[in-house]
């Protein structure tokens, strides 16, 4: 086959339309766990189209990803332990934490290069564990609970699983659209050639370090409202410090490790 009619096209279709049509298929057969299941499916897509820009395209092996996790998960849930529940503050409020604490962890890391750093991104996220399981006001070791799930203004409720299923699927495809715009812009090109020969392209003259910079904080802050909000703070109802603990990461980077990182095109 040739052009739009390639087996991986046609089966990519035949997946997303798959995944469309999921609560039906759970209506008819009354296996409601289904879509708990396949919505937490979704979730750790979205964590590894994420991981997929900096790890994939990129070249940067980061193992503290999931910190943005983390941070965004205690960013709503410190709101709401002290009364915010709206998501119109709360969702705003995560992605700015996420994106600065991405920020800061690029802008350092960055300065390093292989094993150095892998290491220091795995530092960063263990140092994110400790310093959230240290908050004794909001749950420390045992984690914080969040009592109430962000509310939006009707009809958007994310107690419902089929809605819930939903809002996270329209995100997954947001988010793969973006990245997938992203790669093929001269921004993307850029990064690609900054994972095939670094050097090369800093002769060439284009700022490799701020280049990689943007898309580090693109990558977290894509990662944290979209996974914080789908499985902390509706899917499940607590925040445990756990979250942005390096183990964490292993799930997206497994997911991408089995032929799929850098193939979104």
């Amino acid at each position: 086959m040739t052009g739009a009619f390639t087996v991986r096209n046609i089966v990519t279709v035949a997946l997303l339309a798959a995944l469309l049509l999921l609560p039906v298929y759970v209506e008819l057969g009354g296996n409601r766990f289904l879509i708990t299941l396949f919505t937490r499916i979704v979730i750790l897509a979205m964590a590894a189209v994420s991981l997929n820009l900096i790890l994939g395209y990129g070249g940067m092996m980061s193992f503290g990803h999931a910190a943005y996790l983390g941070i965004g998960g205690y960013a709503v849930g410190m709101l709401a332990h002290e009364g915010v529940f709206t998501g119109f503050v709360q969702w705003p409020v995560a992605l700015l934490a996420s994106a600065l604490f991405a920020l800061g962890i690029g802008a350092l890391s960055l300065r390093t290069r292989g094993v150095y750093f892998i290491m220091i991104t795995l530092a960063f996220a263990q140092m994110a564990y400790y310093i959230v399981a240290g908050l004794a006001r909001y749950g420390g070791d045992d984690g914080l609970t969040i009592y109430k799930r962000s509310q939006f203004v009707a009809p958007l409720d994310l107690s419902n699983k089929v809605q819930f299923y939903y809002i996270c699927l329209a995100l997954l495809y947001g988010s793969m659209y973006l990245i997938w715009r992203l790669v093929n812009s001269r921004f993307g090109m850029v990064i690609q050639g900054a994972r095939s020969n670094d050097t090369r392209m800093r002769a060439i003259g284009f700022p490799i370090y701020r280049y990689k910079l943007v898309c580090f904080v693109i990558a977290g802050t894509i990662f944290s409202p979209l996974i914080r909000e789908a499985r902390y703070n509706s899917a499940n109802t607590r925040v445990l410090p756990a979250a942005p603990g390096p183990h964490t990461t292993s799930e997206p980077r497994l997911t991408l490790s089995i032929n799929l990182a850098g193939c979104l095109r």
